[in-house]
């Protein structure tokens, strides 16, 4: 089975985003801070990672970045969920190795259609 990790400061979102995961079949872990998701990166190894961009602490930018960078995370595909969705913001998330950009309001299907590109599920 497949493990999704979602990170957001904001537990409506990330109980929205669990939601649609789960309608896919998807074990979904969620954690709110960067530090809190490098934990469970390292812990359990995701197949994919939905990521916000503004967080307390590190930005979700930062921690693409870092996940990138890292020999042992570097091919977990990211999926950046943001309500920065400008075409520059997109750009840098598509530079720093994004997968997908969803912007925020979430739409389920669009949201969807990428996880299920990204995963082939």
């Amino acid at each position: 089975m497949k493990t999704v990790l979602v990170v957001d400061d904001s537990l409506t979102d990330r109980r929205l985003l669990s939601t649609y995961l789960q309608t896919l079949g998807l074990t979904v872990l969620s954690a709110e801070s960067a530090e809190e998701a490098m934990e469970k990166v390292n812990h359990h190894q995701p197949n994919l990672i939905v990521l916000d961009v503004i967080m307390g602490g590190k930005s979700g930018f930062e921690m693409c970045r870092k996940l990138k960078a890292d020999q042992k995370t570097k091919s977990i595909p990211v999926i950046i969920c943001s309500s920065k969705s400008s075409e520059a913001d997109k750009m840098l998330g598509k530079a720093l190795g994004a997968s997908g950009y969803v912007p925020k309001p979430v739409d389920q299907n669009e949201f969807l259609q990428q996880v299920r590109q990204i995963l082939a599920v």
